[in-house]
Parts: C-alpha cells; sequence; structure tokens
C-alpha cells in the first residue's frame, strides 16, 4: 500500500485512492452478501452473479480503457499517480482474488447449502445412468443442430469469437472423413441455448438442474465423429465494449450508434477465461490469438461465466429462500382514484422509493395522456423497461394529440440498443425525438407537463435521483420531487429549451445544473462550511451518492476537515477520497452500505449556518456528472419534506450495522462495528 500523503499538499498523489481499485473494493462488498449466512440462500446466490456482472464491465470498460492507454504510452493515467501498467498489474493481483473468492464462495458455501434444501447443479460424475440417457437425448434432439464446430487448418482460421459467449477448445486425434487430421477445435456455443437445463422430476422432489456447459463436455464426441477427443475446456473472452462515435461528424446519431452496436461483439481482448483443468500450452495458445499477457488470464474452477446462474433464481419457487416480497406504501393523502394535480396544487409530493411507490409518477403521465387540458408533456429517459410503461404513456399522450418531447440519451452505457428501440417506436407515434446536447450525456431525470388551467398555463414537475425505470424503481432507493411550484418549474422548462433548441443557457432560479453551476455551488457550500468553522461556529456536511472521485471536489473536502468541519459521506461505490488521515481528513467518515437494495440516491445537506440546504441530485460527485453530463439538482425547501430526506436517507444510515461498511485511509473497508444489536436502515425503512 503507498504512503499517505502530508497536510503541506493537497495535491499529492498519494492523497487520493486508485479509482479502479476502488470500484474492486465494492466488489469485495457485493461479493461478501454472497456468504452471509443472514441472507436468503437464493439472494446470496443472485449477489454472486452480480458480482460476476458487474466485473465482466469492469473489464470491457475500466480495463479496456487502462489497456488503451498502455498502448498509447501514457506515463500517468491515475490521480494516485500509478501508470496504466502500474494500475493493470495492480488491478490483476487483486481481480484474480476476488475471482478466487468467487468460485470458493460458490463450491464450499452455496452448493452445499443449496443441496441441503434439494436444489442440485449436478456435475458430470454425478448424473445417474437414467440422467446422462435423458441429457444425451436431449444434446441429440436440442443443442447439437444449431452447433457448428470449427477444425482448425489454413482453410479454417481461428473464429471471431463474440463478446462474454461460451466456447469450448477441442483437442483431437486421428483423420476425419477428408484426410485431415488437424489437432485443434474450436466450438462456439450459440446464445440462443438455455445454460441451464432442469431435469425431469425426481423421487425425492428436489430440483436437479445441470450446466449447458457440462451437456456439450459430456457429448463433445458427438460433435466430432470418427475423431479421439483428447481434451475439451471450455473459455470466455471479455471484449473492449466502448463505443465511438463522432458525435461531431454524425449528421444522425441514432443512425451512427446502430451502426456502431455490432462492433462491441468484437472489440480488442481484455481478459480470457479458462477451465482450471485447461493446459499450460492451450492457455498460451488461446492467449497467443488474443493478444493477452498472462496477467490476463483467468483460470476458474467451475462454469466460466458465473452469471449464467442467474436463472437459478427465478426457475425455483421457494419464497423462504428469498427476500420477503413487500408492497411499497402510498404517500399520505395520495389517493390514485383521484386528480394527482389536484393534490401536486395542495402540496409537494415526497416519494422514497423503493419503500413508497411509484404509482404517483405513472398517475400524472397517464392522468396526463388523458386530460384535454393538458397541452404538452417532456421528459428525458435515460435508462428504462424495454416494456416500458413511461414510455407506454408518452405514446398514448402523442395519439392524444398531446406535444410530446422525449430527450432519449442513447449512449446510456449498455443500453443503447433499447434506447434506439423506444426512440424510433416514440417517433412513430409522433413524439418529438430528441438525443440531447452533442459532447453531453443527458443524465437529468427530469418530467415536464404543460396543463392549462383556466386563463394561464400550469406546469407540473417531477424531478428525481433515479430513473424512469419501473422495475429497478423496486431494487433502488432514489427520491422523487413532484412539485408545481413557480420557479422549480420554469427552472425544468428552461433546461428543457437547452437540451431541444439552441442559445445560451439562462439562470435558473433554484435549480442546480451540471456543467454550469452543479459544481461550483458545491465548491462554494464546503468552503462556506470551512469559513464557519473557522470562526467557531458549527459547520458540518452530511452527503449520499454512488461516488466520489472529483479532484477539486475532494480537496475542498480535505480543507473543509482541516478548518474543523464535520463530514460525514454516505459512498455505495467508488470513492478516492482518504478518510482519517492525519492533519488532513481526520475529520471525515465515510461508509457504504450494500444490502438488499441498490443504494443510488444522491443527496447532499449542508449546515449552511443555520439554513440547513439540503439538495437531491441526478449527479455524483465524480468529474464526468459535474463537467460532461447534463444533470440537475433540486432543493427541498419544505422543511417538513427536508426532515423527512435527511432522516430517511441519510441520518438512519449513519446509524446501519448490518449493511455498513467504513473506508479506512488505506483504501480497505471493514463492516461497521454493531455492538449489542444489529440495525438496517434498509429493513427500518421498509417496515415504515
Amino acid at each position: 500500500m503507498r504512503p499517505v500523503g502530508t497536510a503541506s499538499d493537497l495535491n499529492a498523489p498519494e492523497l487520493y485512492l486508485n479509482r479502479e481499485l476502488s470500484i474492486l473494493e465494492f466488489q469485495k462488498r457485493v461479493l461478501a452478501q454472497a456468504t452471509d449466512p443472514n441472507t436468503p440462500l437464493l439472494e446470496r446466490l443472485r449477489f454472486l452473479t452480480i458480482c460476476s456482472t458487474n466485473l465482466d464491465e469492469f473489464f470491457e470498460i475500466r480495463v479496456a480503457g487502462l489497456k488503451q492507454q498502455e498502448t498509447f504510452g501514457l506515463s500517468q493515467t491515475a490521480s494516485d499517480g500509478r501508470t496504466p501498467s502500474e494500475a493493470l498489474g495492480a488491478v490483476s493481483r487483486v481481480a484474480h482474488g476476488i475471482i478466487n473468492e468467487q468460485y470458493r464462495a460458490l463450491s464450499e458455501d452455496l452448493l452445499p447449502a443449496l443441496e441441503k434444501e434439494r436444489i442440485r447443479i449436478l456435475r458430470r460424475n454425478e448424473w445417474t445412468n437414467k440422467q446422462k440417457n435423458w441429457l444425451r437425448w436431449y444434446f441429440e434432439a436440442e443443442v447439437l443442430p444449431v452447433l457448428t464446430p470449427v477444425g482448425l487448418d489454413p482453410s479454417h482460421p481461428f473464429p471471431q469469437i463474440l463478446n462474454k459467449s461460451l466456447n469450448f477448445v477441442v483437442l483431437l486425434d486421428g483423420k476425419d472423413a477428408y484426410g485431415r487430421s488437424a489437432g485443434t477445435a474450436v466450438l462456439q456455443v450459440p446464445r440462443t441455448l438455455p445454460r441451464i437445463i432442469q431435469l425431469p422430476s425426481s423421487n425425492d422432489h428436489s430440483l436437479d438442474v445441470v450446466l449447458l456447459s457440462s451437456v456439450i463436455h459430456d457429448n463433445i464426441g458427438d460433435t466430432f465423429p470418427g475423431m479421439t477427443v483428447k481434451g475439451c475446456y471450455q473459455f470466455r473472452v471479455t471484449r473492449n465494449s466502448e463505443l465511438f462515435v463522432d458525435e461531431e461528424e454524425a449528421d444522425d446519431l441514432l443512425s451512427a450508434l446502430r451502426g456502431e452496436l455490432p462492433s462491441r461483439k468484437y472489440g480488442e481482448a481484455v481478459r480470457l477465461e479458462v477451465a482450471d483443468d485447461c493446459p499450460a500450452s492451450v492457455c498460451e495458445f488461446l492467449l497467443d490469438r488474443f493478444d493477452l499477457e498472462q496477467r490476463d488470464l483467468f483460470q476458474v474452477n467451475g462454469p466460466v461465466n458465473l452469471h449464467r446462474l442467474a436463472a437459478l433464481y427465478d426457475l425455483v419457487d421457494r419464497p423462504d429462500l428469498k427476500y420477503k416480497t413487500f408492497i411499497p406504501r402510498v404517500p399520505e393523502g395520495y389517493d390514485q382514484d383521484g386528480s394527482i394535480f389536484t393534490l401536486i396544487r395542495e402540496r409537494d409530493l415526497l416519494l422514497h422509493h423503493p419503500f413508497e411507490s411509484f404509482l404517483p409518477v405513472m398517475h400524472l403521465l397517464r392522468e396526463a395522456a388523458r386530460d384535454p387540458n393538458v397541452i404538452a408533456i417532456k421528459q428525458t429517459l435515460y435508462r428504462t423497461d424495454a416494456d416500458s410503461p413511461v414510455v407506454a404513456a408518452l405514446i398514448d399522450a402523442a395519439r392524444a394529440g398531446k406535444e410530446v418531447t422525449a430527450v432519449v440519451e442513447l449512449r446510456a452505457r449498455f443500453d443503447e440498443a433499447a434506447n434506439i428501440d423506444l426512440a424510433t417506436r416514440l417517433q412513430q407515434a409522433g413524439a418529438n425525438v430528441v438525443y440531447g446536447v452533442v459532447g453531453y450525456k443527458t443524465h437529468a431525470k427530469m418530467l415536464l407537463v404543460v396543463r392549462r388551467e383556466g386563463t394561464r398555463l400550469r406546469r407540473y414537475v417531477h424531478l428525481g435521483t433515479g430513473n424512469y425505470h419501473t422495475r429497478t424503481v423496486r431494487a433502488y432507493t432514489d427520491f422523487g420531487l413532484l412539485t408545481c411550484k413557480k420557479q422549480i418549474s420554469e427552472d425544468v422548462h428552461r433546461m428543457f429549451l437547452q437540451l431541444t433548441g439552441l442559445g445560451k443557457a439562462k439562470k435558473l432560479g433554484k435549480l442546480l445544473q451540471s456543467p454550469f453551476t452543479l459544481h461550483k455551488t458545491i465548491l462554494r457550500l464546503v468552503s462556506t462550511e470551512a469559513d464557519e468553522a473557522r470562526a467557531g461556529r458549527k459547520a458540518y456536511i452530511l452527503a449520499k451518492m454512488n461516488a466520489l472521485n472529483d479532484p477539486e471536489i475532494i480537496r475542498a473536502l480535505y480543507r473543509a476537515s482541516q478548518a474543523g468541519v464535520r463530514i460525514d459521506l454516505i459512498v455505495r461505490g467508488v470513492c478516492c477520497l482518504r478518510p482519517g488521515v492525519k492533519g488532513v481528513s481526520e475529520n471525515i467518515r465515510v461508509r457504504s452500505v450494500v444490502g438488499r437494495f441498490l443504494e443510488h440516491a444522491r443527496v447532499f445537506h449542508f449546515h449552511a449556518a443555520g439554513q440547513k440546504l439540503t439538495f437531491l441530485s441526478s449527479a455524483d460527485w465524480m468529474e464526468r456528472n459535474l463537467h460532461r453530463r447534463v444533470e440537475a439538482s433540486v432543493p427541498v425547501e419544505d422543511a417538513t419534506l427536508r426532515e423527512r430526506v435527511l432522516k430517511e436517507g441519510l441520518e438512519q444510515y449513519l446509524t446501519d450495522t448490518k449493511n455498513s461498511w467504513i473506508l479506512d485511509a488505506d483504501g480497505s473497508y471493514a463492516p461497521a462495528k454493531s455492538g449489542s444489536r444489529s440495525f438496517s436502515a434498509q429493513e427500518a425503512l421498509l417496515q415504515g
């Protein structure tokens, strides 16, 4: 571990934790849920698969970026001073440890626990003769007809391997019908085949499944008739999945992105996963084919893609092995049969998901779609469901003659194809669809409804910290604010004018906006707290976010800590700030909460000489959010609602001892000490 910097130089690289290693630290916390005996068994399996998926994306984006920087010979890439090569070496060592722990947890913890519950993932040596015969029939009827093995020779070069696909390298002996004696073949497994196969019911009422990879491995000889199979080893390659589109040169961003999407499947290789029994010579052969180094090789004791086990969660109908289902509460005074417009005119409505229902937001959209007094609806869409009721409501509104405008962020990573589809559907319904501002992703969560009421127009708005996604709204913690306050709704209107038209950004009355005012306002508010502390007055900062890596904000927090400001940060994922450094950050405490729900809300609170300023935001304190995205942050001005936000979204989490992890100055996390009793903020909020 690198030495910690000193108070004399707040720019010292040693004062900033490496972003990539911080991401991996978060994956350790996710993985810890898979081994926690207090977590329901199938939820533990789900956490294991989530960790696997997260690591895939980490390699596809973060490691791929480091490799590109290494290729271009950059001498320094990270805020902690590491070169790309140094960072890649450190990442490889930590990632190997995490992946080894994943497979240990699967084989030593989860599989035995599942077997006790009569849920068995059977290996080939555990099949009965009856099961073996049935699986042989299944292979011949359902699998073999769609397989295309490729024997490697001058007329059959090594095939293009799809990103994250299941493949086998097969070693052969003998000659085929044409007298060819190629010793190596590659078999790519089509993604149309199910990765988990349920066996016919057994007498002991257990649920027995096998992996597709095991079925293919056991019957691989049928794929190469007349040849002797000397070895068969599964492998998977992870590729660079960043898309490159020159927005300034593209006449049509949708068409340009649609044309670029297929390239994601065949980007530069960044990781190779192989079975742990794969011989060194075969590993070297594959590494050479994909132009990878030894540090990029991961040999695993189990399936090369743990995410495929996620299908087991839905396959098993065992509520006792899952989190208890819950029904989100509706806000006090909310009547789903009444007019949402009447309610919002009476008072602002604060929604805390998933503990409170998303229904009022859908109510606003659906009522707006059918209300003859509604003239226009405008909404940003970053991520949403494939069959989104939000999009359905916008389509209904457009078909009803409303002026519907959708700002669809086509570049939302890994949702590009889905967003292209929904943009097309909205356009076909007659909606105005735009893609934001060239060079800036539109990440703000805003909905604006314009309604004629008597002789005037009134604007109703929703601003949130999370996406308009009716599935993740039951799994992510987020806040949303419904209001028709004049200044706030006018600000939202002005932001939509920026996104759809041209012109200078008008000054906003209440909202803070990236890339214009949010960053500098946060810096000013942090500096004000420092001034208050130096004057001997109370000063306090309490903030919650997904990630923190903006160097200017980190330095401002260091200075505030040195001035005596007490700072509590709840940062779920990446945190590049080092807390508890003598003379630098002794007054800063950082915790991460990883539990049943993904902590997704962004809430910033400043004591502000007793004004108690609290903001809900779509933006994390990250460079990209504050400088390269369009974001919106709204103040919570109603005293009652502000106290709710503070209590429910921030203060309860500071006392969480069940799902909290405390960040140390060296970048490591340790579970919060529970003392005499364990307390979960999420569980308390579920109970109401």
